[in-house]
């Protein structure tokens, strides 16, 4: 037989079993969208990380109570008990930092507040910011209208705001220039005196959903317990590790901690950031690796037990097909083809499926869409070789019928 007659063939085999088929191709399927899921929403993930981390800069690092990421356990109640870290601590750190850095801004936030315009509102989901002059720099976030906070607005807990492109779209939506008109966020006006530059999302949150208010007025009106955190930008690369340095022994010096204490602030860095999420892909990685290889090998029994049975079923056809002259490679060959095709159409479903359910993630992050190709490529071939090795046997033993015997079977 030709190789199309044999495809066709083997098609219409799998065709006169519909059911059996399908069932048999949804055990590969499990497998391959498990693997391909999790892959493309860690590329997901990835791709924000990368992307947050470029908006903080890379000379940037941050001095705050809590670390970056923590799970529950023992060590949470260390990070929970610590002393919050005050607005004179952050002073007396500047302070001790003066000249050695390139820009350090203090700041202090919430989530969850309401920001309202004459008859407009924002969802209650408008981070606010209580910081200093040095923030906008230290932080990366450019004026497009208006101005920066200056030290008298610090000085004199002034009403003021800046504001990102989130609350200029949502609350002057007519293009109107917003510097100089009053808001109110929770209740409490304020006077728009500049907008940031639009900056986009990172880490799956817009970046542009905010307003600044002077540190002073924050903590005189909005909470007065609430732990700041300390945002520094080394001048060089060639500077961040003495930078570094210098910050730490600056805010021990800052709380009033002896030699014989440990630190109780954390340090953020992206170098931090990056090896805590590789370390949680890794992890998750394998664990979906073992899984989908297992769901992969619990299929391809499923595939070599369902050709033994369509070689039962089949030896009368075998038999003939013999009788004619048919040799044994074209009727190894079909079974072989069958095998495959039923791995590799539950490989593509799984693909598919895999994929539109790791891009919900990769959207959820504001991120355009990806299809982890190398992934893609792994699991074809193990679709394949899963196919070939587990229908090889029900193959050969189609092929290996003797021709009497098989006319004989009814």
């Amino acid at each position: 037989m030709k190789l199309r007659e044999t495809v066709l063939q083997a098609t219409y085999s799998l065709q006169a079993n519909k059911l059996r088929s399908w069932l048999t191709t949804m055990g590969v399927a499990v497998g391959v969208f498990s693997i391909i899921a999790v892959m493309t929403a860690l590329q997901a993930v990835d791709r924000s990380v990368a992307s947050g981390l470029s908006s903080l800069g890379s000379n940037t690092f941050e001095i705050q109570k809590y670390p970056a990421t923590f799970f529950g356990g023992h060590g949470r109640s260390r990070f929970i008990n610590r002393p919050d870290i005050t607005y004179d601590e952050g002073l007396a750190f500047k302070k001790l930092m003066r000249g050695k850095a390139k820009n350090i801004g203090i700041q202090v936030s919430s989530s969850g507040n309401l920001a309202t315009y004459e008859n407009l509102s924002t969802n209650p989901d408008v981070l606010l910011f209580g910081a200093d002059v040095n923030f906008a720099s230290a932080n990366g976030f450019d004026i497009e209208t208006g101005r920066n906070l200056v030290e008298n607005d610090i000085l004199y807990s002034r009403n003021v705001a800046l504001i990102g492109h989130d609350l200029l779209n949502t609350l002057f939506p007519t293009g109107e220039n917003p510097v100089g008109k009053s808001i109110k966020v929770n209740g409490k006006v304020c006077r728009i005196v500049g907008v940031f530059t639009k900056k986009g999302a990172a880490f799956g949150e817009s970046q542009d959903n905010l307003v600044i208010i002077p540190i002073t007025r924050y903590l005189a009106h909005i909470n007065v317990k609430r732990s700041i955190s300390i945002t520094i930008e080394a001048f060089s690369q060639k500077e961040y590790q003495a930078t570094i340095d210098r910050a730490i022994g600056a805010m021990r010096v800052a709380r009033g901690l002896t030699i014989e204490k440990p630190n109780n602030f954390e340090l953020r860095t992206n170098e931090a950031l990056v090896d805590s999420f590789r370390d949680f892909q890794r992890t998750i990685s394998i664990g979906a690796f073992i899984i989908s290889f297992m769901a992969l090998v619990t299929a391809g029994v499923g595939i070599m037990n369902i050709m033994l049975v369509s070689v039962t079923e089949r030896t009368r056809e075998i038999g003939i097909r013999k009788s004619i002259g048919a040799p044994r490679t074209s009727i190894m060959r079909q079974f072989l083809l069958e095998a495959l095709f039923l791995s590799l159409t539950g490989g593509l479903i799984g693909i598919l499926a895999g994929a539109s359910a790791g891009n919900i993630v990769a959207i959820a992050f504001n991120i355009p869409p990806i299809l982890p190709v190398a992934w893609v490529i792994i699991s074809i071939a193990v679709c394949s070789g899963i196919g070939i090795s587990f229908g090889i046997f029900p193959a050969y033993k189609a092929a290996m019928l003797d021709p009497v015997d098989a006319l004989r079977s009814r």
